[in-house]
């Protein structure tokens, strides 16, 4: 049994979710914020058998891709102005960080 964790664009989220409903992938959805850019991410929770990880993952790369967006970068709080981008850059966002870990128990009550 494995654990799929997938960080997505919330741009994506809902295609991704419907796709998962319609393979008979049950998933939890929990709301995220990215650190880079703060912007708003989905992470989705997705416990399956082994056999079937190349289909899940294949489901989230078909509905997860990458696109250049122009950003304007938040201002720094209390951080070290230095670094930081009064002007907007484009920046690639979208696609997906997928983790799959090993699940030693797993229990539904």
């Amino acid at each position: 049994m494995k654990l799929i964790v997938a960080v997505v664009q919330d741009q994506d989220s809902n295609r991704l979710s419907t796709s998962l409903t319609k393979n008979d992938f049950r998933a939890t959805k929990l709301a995220s914020t990215g650190g880079f850019l703060r912007s708003g991410n989905t992470t989705f929770l997705i416990g399956t058998d082994d056999s079937l990880v190349p289909k899940a993952l294949e489901l989230i790369r078909e509905n997860c891709r990458s696109r250049d967006q122009m950003v304007a970068p938040v201002s720094p709080m209390g951080g070290n102005a230095d670094s930081y981008i009064p002007y907007p850059v484009e920046v690639e966002v979208g696609g997906a960080t997928v983790f799959v870990l090993p699940i030693e128990h797993f229990h539904h009550f």
